[in-house]
């Protein structure tokens, strides 16, 4: 499982780039990997993971809650996401 998800270091160096030096095929790559990350975290058991990967999943788990806000749900999907994140979306 370890060589399909990203490791921190690809995260973080996805996140100090700044999004005027990516290019649409960056972004766009970014965005599906992210998706295919988060699944990933959610859909293996924890009692099936290294112990860093299960802290790690966890936390990002609660950090994913913790910027839920009933008051702001946002209903778009990922692809609507990913299109904006490029300058696709309406």
């Amino acid at each position: 499982m370890s060589d399909v998800r990203k490791s921190t270091g690809e995260k973080v160096q996805e996140k100090v780039t700044p999004q005027s030096s990516k290019s649409t095929t960056d972004k766009i790559g970014e965005s599906v990997t992210g998706a295919a990350d988060k699944a990933t975290r959610d859909i293996v058991p924890d009692s099936q993971k290294s112990t860093g990967q299960s802290v790690k999943d966890k936390t990002s788990r609660e950090v994913n809650s913790s910027h839920t806000d009933t008051s702001h749900t946002d209903s778009k999907s990922t692809i609507d996401k990913a299109k904006d994140a490029v300058g696709l979306g309406k």
